[in-house]
């Protein structure tokens, strides 16, 4: 089910934002939306590039897989 969200935004981003959506042929609701999700999409997952290059070197992706299971075990302390 959709969710309504309340924004307070200043005058010169507002602007930015809406002349953005506007030169997409979106409405600003939508265009807000869909920055924000590239945003997290974009900032918590790797791209193609950096999985070959993570893939690429074995001791690092075991050292995330002792991670993993360490998370797993809720061993040691995460920051």
């Amino acid at each position: 089910m959709a969710k309504t969200l309340t924004m307070r935004l200043d005058e010169e981003t507002y602007d930015v934002f809406i002349r953005a959506a506007r030169a997409e042929r979106r409405s600003l609701a939508n265009f807000i939306e869909t920055a924000a999700l590239k945003q997290v999409q974009e900032s918590t997952f790797a791209d193609d590039a950096e999985m070959a290059e993570i893939l690429a070197r074995p001791e690092l992706v075991e050292r995330l897989k002792a991670g993993s299971r360490d998370a797993r075990k809720r061993k040691g302390r995460f920051v």
